[in-house]
């Protein structure tokens, strides 16, 4: 049995960056592709990212996040790119 789509949180703003940022989500959110969410602190990444994973197909499987700020450049890489068996030493 599937679990029912839980309703959509209501997002709420009225700039223009953040209207056309809503209608990029709505864009992209069905294309099966890993998609990076950059932006300065306190500018709805997460909210964005939410609303993409909800819209996708993906809807009832995990929203996972990634704080990319508290990562090293290597680990980065593996987070987003992954990584070959062995590749880490020590």
């Amino acid at each position: 049995m599937l679990n029912p789509r839980p309703s959509a949180p209501q997002l709420v703003g009225q700039a223009p960056a953040w209207l056309s940022a809503l209608e990029h989500v709505s864009l992209v959110a069905p294309l099966e592709r890993p998609i990076l969410v950059i932006g300065e602190r306190g500018t709805g990444k997460e909210l964005i990212g939410e609303r993409l994973h909800f819209l996708s197909r993906r809807w009832d499987g995990p929203f996972i996040k990634v704080n990319c700020a508290a990562l090293s450049e290597d680990l980065l890489d593996s987070e987003l790119f992954g990584h070959e068996r062995g590749a880490f030493t020590g």
